[in-house]
């Protein structure tokens, strides 16, 4: 059985773990996670009851519950170097006896969604829509500094893409994971499109984006959207996804990324009025989890 010293599992002065702020009693075994803080007070406003709210920097976690069901949302920032930190440590609380830093014997899977926005890839996705990434590309490299990847992952799928768009080798390798299949079809039901999601290291570069900075493959969004593999293709661009479907499945947790269609690259355009439909992604998303 592993054991975990301090400097490996850092905790707060009141035992909880070190980023979160968050104790093992406070988190539930459904999970929504969200990139901005004050959504993770939208989501909570579904809610039938609270249990608690705790905030630590980008941070920011409330628990309660919803139709009966007891729910932990909670908000990661920004990219794929945080859902390093952020599912570390809810497998922390779920899988670590935080008192005797040792492993618990039996595992506590949990069950995460995403709730985020993207960018589409392809001319016929329209703005506004539901898209669930059945597969996950990551650009990150954070499941590459971790044992099993090649077993999670698509290596097939990999190596047909990184041919396909001439991928450089100075990039972290991509890695390709699939949603959970069981949570998949719960979510999506009929009305979500399912996809290939890229999960980018960035905004603007890392998504193809140009202001002043020329990229170093100025036509990567082109071969992007001209890629096949098999029946998929790639639809969309967001910037956590992959790492959250990559760690859950070497953890042992179920989890998928669901976002509200917000840009489509193809066609260059956007809609930042998404208010209306991120609130009904997030009811159908409490109605299914």
């Amino acid at each position: 059985m592993k054991t975990f010293p301090e400097s490996e599992l850092i905790l707060n002065a009141d035992g909880s773990v070190f980023h979160l702020h968050l104790l093992p009693s406070q988190l539930a075994d459904h999970v929504i996670l969200v990139g901005d803080p004050d959504r993770v007070s939208t989501v909570a406003s579904f809610f039938d009851t609270r249990e608690c709210e705790v905030q630590n920097r980008e941070f920011h976690t409330i628990t309660g519950s919803y139709k009966g069901k007891r729910i932990t949302v909670l908000s990661t920032g920004i990219g794929t170097d945080n859902i390093d930190i952020v599912m570390n440590e809810l497998d922390a609380l779920a899988n670590i006896d935080l008192q005797r830093r040792e492993e618990r014997p039996t595992l506590r899977p949990l069950t995460i969604v995403r709730i985020g926005t993207c960018g589409s890839m392809q001319p016929e996705i329209e703005l506004g829509a539901y898209l669930a990434s059945e597969l996950s590309i990551g650009f990150d490299g954070v499941l590459n500094f971790y044992k099993g990847r090649d077993e999670v992952s698509d290596l097939a799928f990999e190596d047909a893409f990184k041919k396909h768009v001439s991928w450089s080798a100075l990039k972290a390798s991509p890695y390709v994971v699939a949603a959970d299949k069981e949570l998949l079809e719960r979510i999506t039901r009929t009305d979500m499109i399912r996809g290939v999601t890229i999960s980018a290291n960035g905004f603007y570069g890392p998504q193809g984006r140009v202001l002043r900075l020329d990229l170093d493959d100025m036509h990567i969004n082109d071969k992007i959207e001209s890629f096949r593999y098999g029946r998929y293709k790639i639809t969309n661009y967001e910037m956590e996804g992959s790492a959250i479907a990559g760690m859950s499945l070497l953890m042992g947790h179920k989890a998928l990324t669901v976002c509200c269609v917000i840009a489509n690259r193809y066609a260059k355009s956007v809609n930042v009025d998404y208010k209306m439909r991120i609130n009904r992604l997030i009811q159908l998303v409490l109605d299914r989890i």
